[in-house]
């Protein structure tokens, strides 16, 4: 798990072209908000990046999608999950 939480977080710092390091992010932390600061376009961002990447879906009127996407570690979970149920 802790492998795809860092390609995750390497993801996303590339995508939307963030100035920290990967390794900066606690899987723990929130993305949004007070966490990161990531806001909705960021979101959309992430979720078109991980359907290419892994080819798993998350719908953006999904009532768990925030809790997917509240944390590097709940997204991880939730990736790891999908791909298993394949």
């Amino acid at each position: 798990m802790e492998d795809l939480t860092n390609k995750l977080a390497t993801l996303i710092v590339e995508v939307l072209n963030l100035r920290i390091t990967p390794e900066s992010i606690d899987p723990e932390t929130a993305l949004f908000n007070s966490g990161l600061g990531l806001d909705s376009i960021d979101a959309l961002e992430i979720v078109v990046a991980v359907q290419m990447e892994y080819g798993v879906k998350i719908r953006a009127n999904d009532d768990e999608s925030v809790k997917i996407l509240s944390s590097l570690r709940s997204l991880a979970e939730y990736i790891a999950a999908q791909k298993q149920t394949v």
